[in-house]
């Protein structure tokens, strides 16, 4: 059977090809189809968009106002000039028509001129406009004129319609729902019940900064987010991303299940630059998917790894989507907290995408790839060497404490000296002198220390050294439109979900749906703890212990809802909105609830039936994609039971306030990880041996009572677990017995 899989002929994808699977599946992909004139003019506007945002973050930002505003503005006209209205078979091909100009419809460009005044409008309206009566918005808040009124509510709208177009109709409609409780409160029935908010207050409050709109979610994407998705599409144009490949397969390749293990590998690495799974799915599995088929794993499988893999790139540090940045800003916390924290529960993560990855080459017979099959170490990096330089520059800035936005600035800065600068090429050097000029101004005005500023002018003088082919100026440009295309989607569903964030400060609504939940928890904990205790044996629980893991479950189960096809960075915001109060009057200290609700919108992407992420390998791989999801979110126990485990046990996070223990961590980590690959052998149905029904269903047992940490039930995970281990020994023993007799 093994090999006839193996024989079976895989064919490779193009890269266009690769590029409509990515979007097909990523909704803010998927482009309307411009003239010439119209094309020309927009990639102006996209490089422009980009360029203003790389230097604000060097040079420094504007006022928030018109900072966001400008962010906005570059929004709307290429929202409205890319993504028609409805996504139906023919919206994205060119159409002859008077009605349009460069095949976008008059109406769009009618949109697109309210929606750039809404975005501006703050911003001139600031100090006041005395000629048309506009007083100062200091005397406006709470108290919106008939101007604030009208341009407030074509931005709320509009932003809704951005999100509408860019990742379709799930968050708007979320966000619909939570704008009506806040208009209609005194309908709502019991707690939720509230004197509801008057319409000119609430549209002040979605409008103007500090909340809603302009509000600290479109500031984090307009200063942080874009930045690192842009750094993330330059450095995969130059080179980082095939270095991470070649050396995930020189690290994973030989062993047992080889690609496989590439994938995840791989997928980690280049997670850590890349902001969105769809396309991290794509750029890896184009090359581990066809690779781990030829290698006799079944399509559904291979496109699962790739998923889970992929996926997983959004919980990994040091980037980790964007979303640490945003954790930091919320929590108030050191960036590098957030990091040191997300180590553990990525690890689980991949140990879980790996243990399946491993069991299943067992279970397939499956080896790893020749010696002739692996890259050689010393060629990758003699050709590729220079490639990690920007990502060192970007981290060491990161990490010495220097702004997200500067850090992210040195990065783009050392990707475009080592893509486009070479030491031959006398005319190029000025990209490394320009930015040498920049370390060397802001040392004198002593934003750099001697040490940092010695350290990037020393990797913009050895990156000219890259022996790569030089990148020309065209495609660097079309890197940056890259970089500008895919934050779209991620602005626009940041904006709209500070509509959410506005409601829920002005109503309390996050405080009432937590009561709701905990005492909806505490009153199924107190009927079914008797039974779940076996009436009293299980004695290391307590109907506590059992509220607080309903609680979790339901908290858990509404975050995959709720985070179905929506960029990391704006889910996260919108969870810890909604679902954080529930688990901080739980008693859940603040980092572990942040770190759970992104764990479980994350979660999202690889669950049915809305998985985008094993959507897209699934048509790589040619695959059933339900099968395909089935299977991405078995390999993805890691990442479900990884969130339960720092809840209970908050030293996995590092950060715990309550202090780090060695000791403890040495334990409940171990603890973890057995019941992550107890997980595991029940997914596939192999550990050391072909597992039966039975066997499996008492290694599921044992595996997610592991995760609870307690020397109770970790005994009483042991004693579940034994004859399992006992009898996979025999069938082991009584297998080798078998094969040496013939």
């Amino acid at each position: 059977m093994a090999e006839a899989k193996v024989a079976e002929t895989v064919n490779e994808l193009t890269a266009e090809e690769l590029a409509a699977i990515e979007e097909k599946y990523d909704e803010g992909s998927a482009t309307r189809a411009v003239g010439a004139k119209t094309g020309f003019l927009l990639r102006t506007v996209a490089i422009t968009f980009a360029l203003y945002h790389y230097f604000t973050a060097g040079f420094g930002l504007p006022a928030d106002h018109w900072h966001m505003g400008f962010h906005l503005t570059g929004l709307f006209i290429l929202t409205y000039a890319l993504f028609p209205i409805f996504k139906t078979k023919n919206a994205f091909a060119v159409k002859a028509s008077s009605l349009r100009f460069g095949n976008i419809p008059i109406y769009d460009i009618i949109l697109m001129i309210f929606g750039v005044a809404a975005s501006l409008y703050v911003g001139f309206a600031w100090h006041g406009i005395p000629a048309i009566g506009i007083e100062e918005q200091t005397f406006r808040m709470g108290n919106p004129n008939k101007y604030d009124v009208f341009f407030g509510v074509v931005i709320i709208v509009l932003v809704l319609d951005l999100a509408r177009r860019t990742l379709g109709w799930v968050l708007p409609t979320i966000i619909c729902v939570f704008i009506s409780y806040a208009l209609l409160g005194p309908v709502f029935p019991g707690i939720l019940q509230h004197p509801g908010v008057k319409f000119n207050t609430f549209v002040s409050s979605m409008y103007f900064p500090q909340e809603g709109i302009f509000g600290v979610t479109l500031w984090v994407v307009s200063t942080i987010v874009f930045h690192f998705v842009l750094f993330g599409v330059i450095a995969q144009r130059t080179g980082l991303g095939q270095l991470f490949i070649d050396n995930a397969t020189i690290l994973a390749g030989r062993y047992t299940g080889g690609p496989a293990k590439v994938s995840v590998v791989s997928s980690a690495f280049f997670g850590t630059i890349s902001g969105s799974s769809v396309a991290n799915t794509v750029s890896t599995g184009a090359l581990t998917i066809p690779n781990m088929k030829r290698l006799g794993y079944p399509g559904h499988f291979a496109g699962g790894v790739e998923a889970a893999s992929s996926a997983g790139g959004q919980i990994t540090p040091p980037i980790m989507g964007a979303a640490a940045f945003i954790m930091a800003e919320f929590l108030e916390v050191p960036y590098t907290t957030i990091v040191i924290a997300a180590i553990f529960p990525a690890l689980l993560h991949y140990v879980g995408v790996f243990a399946v990855v491993h069991l299943m080459a067992r279970k397939l017979n499956l080896e790893g790839l020749s010696k002739e099959m692996l890259p050689k170490l010393g060629q990758v990096w003699r050709n590729g060497w220079a490639n990690i330089i920007p990502l060192i520059g970007l981290l060491v800035v990161l990490f010495s404490g220097y702004t997200p936005f500067m850090s992210a600035f040195c990065g783009i800065s050392l990707a475009v000296i080592v893509g486009m600068a070479r030491a031959h090429s006398p005319a190029s050097l000025i990209y490394p002198a320009a930015f040498i000029a920049f370390v060397i101004w802001k040392y004198m005005g002593g934003g750099f220390e001697l040490d940092m500023a010695f350290l990037l002018c020393a990797g913009s003088v050895i990156g000219v050294f890259n022996p790569q082919p030089r990148i020309q100026i065209p495609e660097m440009s079309a890197a940056m439109e890259l970089g500008v295309k895919y934050a779209l989607a991620v602005g626009a569903a940041s904006a709209a979900v500070g509509i959410v964030v506005g409601v829920i400060n002005t109503t309390g609504i996050g405080f009432r749906i937590g009561f709701m939940v905990t005492s909806g928890a505490s009153a199924l904990a107190s009927d079914i703890f008797g039974f779940v205790t076996l009436g009293g044996l299980l004695n290391f629980l307590t109907v506590e212990d059992l509220q607080l893991f309903i609680s979790l479950v339901f908290i858990a189960i509404a975050c995959i809802l709720m985070g179905a096809g929506i960029p990391t960075t704006a889910l996260y915001i919108m969870l810890v909105s909604v679902a954080q109060p529930a688990l901080a009057q739980l008693g859940i200290p603040p980092i572990a609830s942040h770190m759970f609700v992104l764990y479980y919108g994350v979660v999202s992407e690889i669950t049915p039936p809305v998985c985008t992420s094993a959507y897209a390998a699934a048509a790589i791989a040619n695959s059933n994609p339900f099968r395909t999801g089935i299977s991405a979110f078995s390999l993805g126990l890691g990442k479900i039971v990884a969130p339960m485990a720092f809840v209970y046990a908050p030293v996995l996070l590092f950060v715990s306030s309550a202090g780090f223990d060695l000791l403890e961590f040495s334990y409940t980590a171990t603890s973890c990880i057995a019941g992550v690959i107890a997980l595991s052998a029940a997914v596939v149905g192999y550990w050391l041996a072909p597992m039966n029904a039975i066997e499996r269903i008492l290694a599921t047992i044992a595996g997610l009572v592991f995760i609870a940490p307690s020397w109770q039930a970790d005994i009483f995970s042991i004693v579940v677990i034994m004859p399992v281990i006992l009898l996979q020994i025999t069938k082991k023993n009584r297998a080798g017995v078998v094969a040496a007799a013939e």
